[in-house]
């Protein structure tokens, strides 16, 4: 308690002494030129490590080491002081730091007297930092500043130009780093320094690397041993190290005993080296730095070297390289190489020296003699002896790179038996020219790939490339940072002086060294020359191969052309290249991508199709016939036997020839065909044709285009098969009719017919309609263009062929009209007839067409056949609306009357009585009619009743006359409300027709609708579809039960005088107001 308590009063009564001083020292540093202020500095480092503020007396020392740095620097850029000439003296003795006192004070005097050397006061100045550090429980700083320490004594000395004995420095850092190492595991346990082995690892490293050095030096490392002058130079190391200190005569272990001993003998320096050499390696390890670790071992591995044991020192050096290949080092793997090679020999390992060889000839980074020799080193034993047990197989890719590839044709697809070119590129690394025997590539043959046979000329082959690329990375010492890493991110930095802003110096700094820097562990060596030691290289050589011999390959790009097989179809996989230079084979494993070429077997396809689209029905068009003769020789004689069809015959020719081409495309003959055509059969006769040749020619067809209802008997083909007719069908893709034409042709090569098909367009689409005038009958036919084409039609005509008596008069005016695209024709025939208009009228429209401005024989006849059924005109409605009592017109809101008439016209026929008909109590024929009266366009409101049914005598002029009451809604001239008139059966008809079940009413209108009917009442409530066709349901209907129902007279039965008539109505008032709004 009392100390606690003496420690505040203490440093208050020292206070103003400490302060006095700091002052005096503060305001004398820049006229320092001598040690006085050194040493005020210290007493006041002294005062505050009294008072236990060691940070602070730390501050003092740290302020005096970069003083006396700053000198330092400034003495060597020229601004010389002349106290530190003392430090300029010769070094006699490099004895290390001494960490063992917590005050040196025989180095204290010597500063104090100016007699101590740089090492002396620097080592001083560590010294006291280092106790300070460890009172401050901060060892592992000792260990970063040690290092700095060290690295920077040397520099200086350097920068002073002091003299100094060579190796003596050396010596000094071993005993340095050794002597940090010993205090710190002072001070920790193992576990810490197991723990915290990063600090420490640069100072084994280190020391590591000066006694290398010193074993070079003094003759410790050769294999003859030390000489005499080394043995002196020993001697005069040993000498400077001076008289073992105290603190250490006792420790066993101590750097001094450590030093001696290695440099006594070389075994023993053996031991210590090997000994700090691993245990650097393993610290290096233990925190994942590998890089350092194989740095050492590459040490390591000089080392064996320089000791004659290859053997050890290529197992270091192939873990050098690989962090040099990884890491992209270009030189430092160079130099390995070189190393490791020199290894190999010496071991005799054959094959690998030669591979390494191979990756230094070809290595940019070496002078070309050294180059030459390398390369020179494989020829003497690719010369050697051909004994096959002595041939070696190396990598291609050390050898040379192969860059492109090209098949010809491109391809790189042919028919079997066809002539097939590989042309490669190699670029050879090599510094000279070789000559090789024999460079050749394995194939590998896929049948089960083969192209289907029989399909046409590249349907659905796979394509294969013709030209492949193969990239290399170019550089020799793996992937670059450009392209294997991230981008350098750099950043200037300048040093200026406080004062006036002078620029001190200048630097680049790395803002992303940690990225750049890494230890790539992911990064798998490709098969190049980058790599460490190519793999071990297979040769598969197979059935089938490309093969070229005697070949010389030039330094740089070379060319060389292989002529592949391509006898049996499927698919060739080019899998490894290898070339042969005497007994050594240089083997590429695998080509990548991936080179593949087709050999295909190809059945006769014959195709037709058309020289214009579309093929228009009706008119003459140019097919083209192309025969694809696959694997089958057409011979003088083959024939293709057509078989002839009625509705798409070939017109003959006089002139008929086919051209043969060959697969290029390239015109090779050109022949004329011989056609003969009997009633069955049109038989073509080919000229003779290569295999995988084309056969073209043309032939003259025209579809016929079908006149309408007729259906022929189906015809048989020549092979006894069934010829169904083409019908006609609407096509998604264009307006006009399609009709696909279906031909069998017999070919020499098949037992089998080949079906081909063409589809035609009808261009024209006709539609017809029946008009009438009271009992005048009209026809009118309407012809639409759908096609482009502008035509001419000539010779229209309508004839009947069941009634010579019925005449069908025209009135079109022109014999020849013209028919643009997308434009309609309209023709129109009045009926005439003598006795009685038949009830069904057979009818066909012919008419001549052509494309316009052309001559009348190209003009070709176009039918159009349908049916009228039930022509005759059995009614005719008319009706009159009658004004209210007193008024002459009709007004708006007021009811008026609508009386409707409706007349027999003619005689009941024999199948419209036995249809419909049923007799009264008086003996006459009468039929039920029903009527409806119905305004969609909202100008009249029909009150009361709307329709009803009328029993009507079934005789000419029988009339029935019917009263309905309508109101005008709005004035003006109104046209008269809708009448339609629709046939009644009742339920005991027969079902005449299948009713479409969703026009039919409901079923709970049946019984309301017959007896309303029958009994003539009202029937306002009831109303009934225009697209009604019967009463009931449809479910009924189809199971045969008879239920009333209503059916729609064909076009023309009914003719109704309404239709044009309209009504005046005025309005309801005569006042006539008119608003005007004046502002």
């Amino acid at each position: 308690m009392e100390c606690q308590e003496e420690k505040p009063i203490i440093y208050t009564m020292e206070n103003k002494p400490i302060v006095t001083c700091e002052c005096l020292v503060e305001g004398d540093q820049w006229l320092v030129s001598e040690s006085p202020v050194y040493l005020l500095k210290e007493e006041l480092a002294f005062v505050f490590e009294m008072l236990q503020q060691f940070e602070d007396a730390l501050v003092q020392y740290d302020e005096l080491d970069a003083l006396f740095t700053q000198y330092v620097l400034n003495f060597g850029a020229g601004d010389t002081a002349n106290w530190l000439g003392s430090f300029c003296a010769p070094v006699n003795n490099w004895s290390g730091l001494l960490l063992r006192r917590p005050i040196d004070m025989e180095k204290r005097d010597g500063i104090q007297r100016g007699e101590a050397s740089l090492l002396d006061l620097r080592s001083y100045l560590f010294s006291r930092q280092c106790t300070l550090l460890i009172f401050l429980l901060r060892p592992w700083e000792v260990t970063q500043r040690a290092l700095e320490l060290l690295h920077n004594c040397v520099q200086e000395l350097r920068l002073l130009e002091v003299s100094v004995v060579e190796g003596a420095l050396d010596c000094w850092v071993f005993l340095s780093c050794l002597e940090v190492l010993h205090r710190i595991e002072g001070c920790c346990d193992q576990a810490q320094l197991a723990a915290n082995c990063s600090h420490t690892v640069g100072l084994w490293a280190y020391a590591t690397d000066k006694l290398k050095s010193l074993g070079e030096l003094c003759g410790l490392v050769s294999e003859k041993g030390p000489t005499s002058e080394d043995l002196n130079r020993t001697v005069d190391l040993l000498a400077g190290l001076g008289d073992e200190r105290p603190e250490t005569i006792s420790s066993l272990q101590s750097p001094y005993k450590k030093l001696k001993e290695a440099l006594s003998s070389v075994e023993a320096f053996e031991r210590h080296y090997l000994e700090l050499s691993h245990a650097a390696m393993e610290m290096y390890r233990a925190i994942s730095r590998l890089r350092s670790a194989r740095l050492v071992g590459k040490s390591l591995a000089e080392f064996y070297m320089k000791k004659g044991d290859p053997e050890k020192a290529e197992a270091f050096l192939q873990e050098a390289l690989k962090s040099y290949v990884s890491e992209g080092w270009s030189l430092p793997v160079t130099h390995t190489r070189k190393q490791i090679a020199e290894c190999q020999k010496l071991l005799g390992r054959t094959e690998d020296y030669l591979q390494t060889s191979a990756m230094l000839a070809g290595d940019a980074n070496l002078t070309m003699e050294e180059r030459k020799h390398f390369c020179q080193e494989i020829l003497t034993f690719a010369g050697k002896s051909e004994d096959q047990s002595d041939k070696v197989t190396l990598s291609m890719g050390v050898f040379s790179q192969l860059t492109r590839l090209q098949f010809q044709p491109a391809t790189a697809s042919v028919h079997s038996g066809a002539v097939l070119q590989v042309e490669i590129n190699l670029r050879c690394l090599m510094p000279v020219s070789v000559h090789i025997q024999q460079l050749a590539a394995s194939i590998h043959f896929d049948l089960e790939r083969a192209g289907t046979n029989g399909r046409s000329k590249g349907a659905a082959r796979q394509t294969i490339p013709g030209t492949v690329e193969f990239s290399h990375d170019t550089s020799s010492a793996g992937p670059s940072s450009s392209s294997g890493g991230p981008p350098l991110e750099l950043e200037e930095i300048q040093d200026r002086s406080p004062t006036d802003n002078s620029l001190n110096s200048t630097g680049v700094v790395c803002k992303n060294t940690h990225l750049v820097m890494r230890l790539p562990e992911s990064i798998s060596l490709p098969d190049t020359p980058n790599c460490v030691s190519p793999p071990a290289v297979t040769l598969k050589e197979g059935a089938q191969m490309l093969k070229v011999q005697d070949v010389t390959l030039e330094p740089g790009n070379n060319s060389i052309t292989f002529t592949a097989p391509s006898g049996q179809p499927g698919t060739y996989t080019l899998r490894q290249l290898f070339a042969t230079v005497g007994q050594v084979q240089f083997v590429l494993p695998h080509i990548y991508p991936s080179v593949q070429y087709e050999v295909y077997s190809q059945e006769p396809q014959l195709t037709v199709e058309p020289l214009s689209e579309p093929l228009l029905a009706g008119l003459s068009q140019m097919v083209k016939f192309t025969l694809l003769t696959g694997h089958y020789t057409v011979k003088k004689g083959d024939a293709l036997q057509l078989s002839n069809t009625d509705t798409m015959p070939i017109l003959p020719s006089t002139s008929c020839s086919a051209r043969i081409s060959n697969p290029t495309g390239e015109l090779v003959g050109e022949s004329a065909l011989s056609i003969q055509s009997s009633e069955k059969v049109t038989s073509i006769s080919l000229p003779a044709t290569p295999p995988y040749h084309t056969l073209e020619f043309q032939l003259e067809v025209l579809c016929i285009i079908p006149s309408g209802s007729d259906h022929p008997p189906n015809e048989r083909l020549t092979n006894g098969e069934v010829r169904h007719r083409p019908r006609s069908y609407s096509h998604p893709d264009t307006p006009m009719t399609a009709i696909d034409q279906r031909m069998s042709i017999d070919c020499p090569w098949s037992i089998y017919s080949t079906l081909l098909a063409l589809t035609f367009y009808i261009p024209f689409k006709t539609k017809h309609s029946l008009l009438s005038a009271g009992n005048r009958k009209y026809i009118q036919v309407c012809v639409q263009n759908m096609s482009d084409k502008n035509f001419t039609l000539a010779e229209v005509k309508l004839t009947e062929k069941q009634n010579a008596s019925l005449e069908l008069e025209s009135l079109n005016t022109k014999t020849q009209q013209l028919l643009c695209s997308k434009h309609s024709l309209f023709c129109l025939w009045e009926v005439r007839w003598q006795d009685d208009l038949p009830s069904c009228l057979q009818c066909v429209f012919s008419t001549n067409f052509s494309p316009l401005k052309q001559d009348v024989s190209a003009f070709k006849p176009f039918q159009y056949q349908f049916q009228l059924e039930r022509v005759t005109t059995l009614y005719s409605v008319r009706a009159e609306i009658l004004p209210p009592a007193g008024e002459q017109n009709c007004r708006s809101g007021f009811l008026c009357g609508l009386e409707v008439c409706i007349t027999r016209l003619t005689e009941p026929a024999e199948g419209e009585i036995a249809e419909d008909s049923k007799t009264d109590t008086e003996g006459l024929k009468t039929t039920k009619l029903m009527y409806e009266v119905a305004d969609s366009s909202s100008n009249w409101a029909v009150c009361g009743k709307s329709s009803g049914m009328v029993s009507m005598p079934m005789t000419a002029d029988a009339t029935h006359k019917v009263q309905i009451e309508v109101m005008p809604l709005f004035a003006g001239h109104l046209p008269f409300p809708k009448i339609k008139v629709l046939k009644y059966l009742p339920h005991t008809a027969a079902v005449a027709i299948q009713p479409d079940p969703d026009s039919c009413v409901e079923n709970d209108s049946l019984s309301l609708l017959d007896k309303a009917l029958d009994d003539g009442g009202d029937t306002a409530s009831i109303r009934s579809r225009g697209s009604v066709h019967s009463v009931g349901s449809g479910d009924q209907q189809q199971r045969g039960v008879a239920m009333p129902r209503l059916e729609p007279f064909s076009p023309g039965q009914v003719f109704n005088h309404i239709h044009t008539q309209q009504v005046l109505v005025l309005p309801a008032t005569d006042d006539h107001i008119m608003e005007v709004n004046a502002t």
